[in-house]
């Protein structure tokens, strides 16, 4: 029997506290369908995105309130579409 001991590599490879998966070996394949696991967080695009996304809640908020406020509400036919119709009193 023998005993050798297995030898530490000469220069280890150092890693930075926050690398994650950006450190770790893999193919150019991997890396081209798992985009989002190594692009760094972009926070210009993300506010942007942000704000695009409120400015479209927001124009819809309006605009059913808009439709609201005149008098239509939205009814859904028996095909299950919706369709805004002006309300109607019982009376008329």
């Amino acid at each position: 029997m023998s005993d050798k001991v297995p030898q530490q590599p000469d220069n280890p490879p150092k890693y930075q506290p926050g690398e994650g998966i950006r450190s770790m070996k893999s193919t150019t394949l991997f890396r081209a369908v798992n985009f989002e696991l190594y692009a760094k967080p972009n926070l210009v695009i993300m506010a942007i995105g942000a704000v695009c996304f409120g400015g479209a809640l927001g124009y819809i908020t309006y605009m059913r309130s808009k439709y609201e406020s005149q008098g239509y509400y939205a009814a859904v036919q028996s095909d299950g579409t919706e369709v805004y119709t002006k309300r109607r009193s019982k009376w008329e």
